[in-house]
This record gives structure tokens, C-alpha cells and sequence, in this order.
């Protein structure tokens, strides 16, 4: 089995050995970097950061339309995407794991589709949910359920913004999830998002948002991603 992950900008290291995989096609432009090879018993795991080697890719600039293209053009049978996020939910701690079940898009501007015709792909369902449960259930701490709101970035949101968000029913804040889970429905690959919680988004705690804080919290937090992961392409 093949799997793709896309990452973001803290650093994960996975305990396999990595290779660099082959830029398959570029008809869609450059990627974000080379993927990172890696094999974990009969899986094999494409890695590539967002954001480029150097973080230096601002979420709304990510060519997602060739990062899923190359992911494709690996064979991969399904993608995840790890993402760090705000709470909106009070009841959701900075620390913890959510895989959501729906997204609301809130981006624009963003190139969202490979295809120039009207064709209307169906998206009530945003993420498998064969691919959320499976990763759900391999840790008991990992919240399944959630909507996940995509904001166009690169600033946080402001309080307004984010009582506007929990007011459409968004537990959820982010920059990076979308048009990833809709390209990915376009290519017919299963697509899920497992969030990692850096920061109760703003409005919801006294002050601004402690931004060394949250870079703490994705920096540590990164390998509850990697443990996940590696335990899902264990088990496949």
C-alpha cells in the first residue's frame, strides 16, 4: 500500500530511513519540494512539506494542485494531511489530536480545481470516513468529529472572525486544509486531516495569542503526527 502525507513546518522525524522519491510530472507546476520516501513493512509513505523545505511557503502561495498531482502520479491509494489548528470548541485542549469530519472553506484565490470544464464533484462528505475511522481508532486520545474552518491566511484571525466561524458551527481554525481535501476528491483518492491543537483561536482566552507558545506547541506536538502515522502504516 502506498500512502501520501502532507506536513507542515515543525520538524518530524520518522524512525525509517528516508529516500527522495522521483518529481513524477509537472504539469501542474512545482511542488512545494521533493518527497521523502519511506518504508514501514508492506507501506510505503510519501512525505512532502507544505510549506518547502524552508517553511518559506505561505499558506494561501502552496501549489496544491501540484502537490496533490505528485501524489497521484506515486500511485498513492489515499493521502493525509496534518495540520496544526486553533480551537474554537472550549472543550478542545491545546495538545490534542482531532480528525474532523467536514470543513467549511473560507479561502480565495487559491487555483482549486485541475479541471477547466463545469463538472460538479461531489464534497458533502469532505474527508473518507473509512480513512478518518481507521486512524481513529489506533489512539483512544484522538478525537474523531469536528468541523474544521479554512481561512485564507497568512494572518490569525481576529476575535470577530473567529465568533463569525463558531457562530457557522466551526470547532476548527486553520489555513491549510483546503483545496487539499477537494483536489484530492477530484483525483478520487481518499483524503482525511488529522489536527494538531497549538491555540485557543482568538477571542476565546484573555489577550493576544501567545505566538511562542503555539510554536512550542507545533513543535512538540509534531510527533503525536509521526506516532499516528507510523502506527496507521504498520497496521495496513
Amino acid at each position: 500500500m502506498k500512502i501520501g502525507v502532507f506536513v507542515g513546518s515543525a520538524p518530524m522525524s520518522f524512525s525509517a530511513r528516508a529516500s527522495t522519491a522521483p518529481t513524477v510530472d509537472l504539469q501542474w507546476g512545482d511542488p512545494s519540494e521533493s518527497v521523502q520516501q519511506y518504508s514501514f513493512a508492506d507501506t510505503e509513505c510519501y512525505v512532502m512539506r507544505r510549506h518547502g523545505a524552508q517553511s518559506q511557503i505561505a499558506p494561501h502561495a502552496i501549489n496544491y494542485r501540484a502537490n496533490l498531482w505528485q501524489m497521484k502520479s506515486l500511485g498513492v491509494d489515499a493521502v493525509i494531511g496534518t495540520h496544526t489548528v486553533g480551537s474554537i470548541d472550549p472543550n478542545l485542549a491545546v495538545g490534542g489530536l482531532v480528525i474532523p469530519h467536514n470543513l467549511i472553506d473560507y479561502t480565495w484565490g487559491r487555483e482549486s480545481t485541475f479541471d477547466d470544464h463545469r463538472r460538479h464533484v461531489e464534497f458533502s462528505e469532505p474527508y473518507d470516513a473509512g480513512l478518518c475511522t481507521s486512524l481513529a481508532k489506533l489512539d483512544s486520545e484522538v478525537l474523531h468529529g469536528g468541523v474544521y474552518g479554512c481561512t485564507q491566511g497568512p494572518r490569525l484571525e481576529t476575535a470577530a472572525e473567529i465568533a463569525r466561524l463558531a457562530n457557522d458551527g466551526c470547532t476548527l481554525v486553520g489555513m491549510t486544509g483546503m483545496p487539499e481535501a477537494s483536489l484530492a476528491r477530484e483525483l478520487e483518492i481518499p483524503f482525511a486531516s488529522i489536527c494538531l491543537i497549538v491555540n485557543p483561536a482568538a477571542g476565546l482566552v484573555g489577550g493576544a495569542i501567545d505566538m511562542a507558545a503555539l510554536r512550542e506547541i507545533s513543535t512538540t506536538g509534531a510527533q503525536k503526527f509521526v506516532n499516528l502515522i507510523e502506527r496507521f502504516c504498520g497496521a495496513q
